[in-house]
């Protein structure tokens, strides 16, 4: 499957934006997605993940209350809205697909994912 990330720009402190994660090549709803991003020097880290019929979502404690994750199957998309944003949410932003189960899991760990997007750059000015 391929994934395509699109949205992110230069937005003000407080200020949202969606991300949008289009896929294809592949049925889409058997996949769980998940957001991460990476910060300049700093490692990849987990934003939010959906299971495949969009009815289970999880977020990193940094972004639980500000961000929602959602999925649309039938458009092959699933989205990332920010709000309320913050300087340190400055990254660059990637979706992943996974289709392996994982029992118990968060699917909050990066090589549990095959497949990944190129990225869209998020800046937050102060």
């Amino acid at each position: 499957v391929q994934l395509v990330e699109s949205g992110g720009g230069l937005v003000q402190a407080g200020g949202s934006l969606r991300l949008s994660c289009s896929a294809s090549g592949g049925t889409f709803s058997r996949y769980a997605i998940g957001w991460f991003r990476q910060a300049p020097g700093k490692e990849r880290e987990f934003v939010a993940r959906i299971n495949r019929s969009g009815g289970y979502t999880y977020y990193a404690d940094s972004v639980k209350g500000r961000f929602t994750i959602s999925r649309d199957n039938a458009k092959n998309t699933v989205y990332l809205q920010m709000n309320s944003l913050k300087p340190e949410d400055t990254a660059v932003y990637y979706c992943a697909a996974t289709g392996t189960y994982y029992s118990g899991s968060s699917y909050s760990t990066a090589n549990q994912y095959d497949y990944w997007g190129q990225g869209t750059q998020v800046t937050v000015s102060s």
